[in-house]
Parts: C-alpha cells; structure tokens; sequence
C-alpha cells in the first residue's frame, strides 16, 4: 500500500524561514513530498503564492499556520491545517498575536548589548522580510553571521533561552482563542512537535485535554525534532486520546533545519493520519490523494 509522503509543517521567509513560498515547494516536490503545506508563524502571507506553486508542480496543498500560545508558563506551537485563509477572525487573531513581536525584539536586543553584543536588533532587521515576524531565529543568525557563535543551536543555548542575557518571555495568544480561530475557518488544529515542552507528565495531560476541550483534533507525531522514542511515545499518545496524526518536518532553511523536507519516517499504521479528516481541504490539481 502506497503511503503518501505529506509535510504539513515548513516556514518560508514570511516567517522564520529564508526561501521563497516558490523555491520552498520546489525543494519539496524534490524530495518526493505529494502534499504539502507553509506553516509560517503567525502569518498567512506567503500562502497563495505557495498554493499556485505546489498545483504547479503537482503537490497537493493544504492551508496552514503555526500560532504561538501562552499555556503553563511555556510557549507552545499550535499547527493550523485546511482552513479558509481569508477568515476575518482569524486573520484579525493573528495580527494581534504579531503585535507584540516588535517590542520583545527590541527588548532581546538592549539585553544582548548588555551582553556585549551591540547592534543586534538592526542586525536581526536584515533577516526579515516582514519587521511584525521578527523572531528568536532572526537574531540567532545575525550572531552566527557576526561569529559571536559557531551555529544556530549554540545562539540558542547560550544567549536566547530563559535565563540568558537575550531571552524575554512574551505572553501570546491563548490555547482555547487559537483553536478556536482555526476551526472557526474550518480546519484541524494540531499540536506541533510536543516532545520539545518542557511539560511535566500532568502539565502535558491538561495541555492535551484542555486542547481536546476547546476542539483541537491532532497532534504532531512525525516531526524534525522528535527521537524515535518520542515517534513511538506520540504516536500511542495520538491513539490513546484519539487524535489525529500529523507529520512535518518544521523545515525552515538549507544547512540549519534538522530534517530535510519530505524525508521523516511513514506514520506508523495504528494512527489515523490528519489528511484523511481533510481530504474535502486539500487542493491539488490531480483531485487524486488517497
């Protein structure tokens, strides 16, 4: 039985990517993916134009999204999938969960020249295409490209996590506003990349139910940032709640991601794959997905 390869979580440069929407589907579609779908952050600009490119190569398309929540004292990701991308509540939820991106910018910069690092939040400027979406990520590759740090995962472990001189907690969207904006607009929220929460056993059970509760139907099993401990332990999770199965890479540039697009292992055979629920979203020029 044919086992479609879908990647339904990448981040073009609306976000914290650095290709284009079209150059993204064109890696895609070369690494054999069949349906596809542009996460970026808090963001849905980049969508028609990775639409029009997918059908173009004979991808399949789903709509897509990845909004920050606050939940428990931690940031937790939620995957939007095959919603309408022109709903008005949605779009205006992510715009006000954009808003503040700016002033922490700002922020993580006067703490990073406290630091010793001057100049970081113009350095960081350089790597956006939109000023609203500068992230974590935008600084860490001004400081790799300045030789203050060797790669994007040392930025991050020295200077950009909780405690260190450029890391400020924001407070974004809450779990049950966010759900609530993508199946309004008729798609599946998901979970993303869950084994990365520093979630205790019981902060990770009411994540999970508090999810189920507002209407949240899936969870990332395959991801770039799971072991295959943590493939197995999400996939039983998946099965025990009875949500649906999702695979991504959370590709978001060439040489820094650690999983190149369309290449993570099939969802094993006792979940229930998100595209099913979706097959009425998916967009695709051969109508022929299964």
């Amino acid at each position: 039985m044919h086992l479609l390869n879908a990647d339904l979580h990448s981040h073009s440069a609306f976000s914290d990517g650095t290709l284009s929407p079209e150059a993204l589907a064109e890696r895609a579609h070369a690494q054999g993916v069949e349906l596809w779908a542009l996460t970026d952050h808090d963001e849905l600009g980049g969508q028609q134009r990775a639409r029009s490119a997918a059908l173009d190569l004979g991808m399949g398309y789903l709509t897509g999204t990845e909004i920050s929540v606050s939940f428990a004292g931690e940031t937790v990701h939620i995957v939007g999938l095959g919603f309408d991308a022109d709903d008005a509540a949605l779009n205006a939820g992510l715009a006000a969960t954009r808003g503040g991106r700016r002033q922490r910018a700002l922020d993580m910069a006067s703490g990073l020249a406290k630091a010793g690092i001057p100049g970081a939040f113009e350095g960081a400027l350089r790597y956006v295409s939109n000023p609203e979406l500068i992230s974590r990520t935008h600084f860490a590759r001004f400081l790799v490209e300045t030789g203050v740090c060797a790669d994007m995962h040392s930025v991050f472990r020295r200077y950009l996590k909780e405690g260190l001189p450029g890391y400020v907690p924001h407070v974004w969207a809450g779990l049950g506003d966010a759900v609530r904006w993508i199946t309004g607009a008729g798609g599946i929220a998901v979970i993303a990349h869950p084994g990365r929460y520093k979630f205790s056993a019981t902060a990770e059970y009411a994540l999970i139910t508090e999810f189920i509760a507002h209407g949240g139907r899936g969870v990332e099993v395959m991801t770039g940032s799971h072991s295959a401990a943590e493939h197995i332990r999400y996939a039983d999770t998946a099965v025990e709640f009875g949500l649906l199965a999702s695979r991504g890479s959370d590709f978001h540039s060439p040489g820094e991601s650690r999983t190149e697009l369309g290449t993570l292992p099939d969802l094993p055979g006792r979940v229930d794959p998100v595209w099913g629920a979706l097959a009425p979203r998916v967009q695709s020029s051969r109508q022929a997905l299964s």
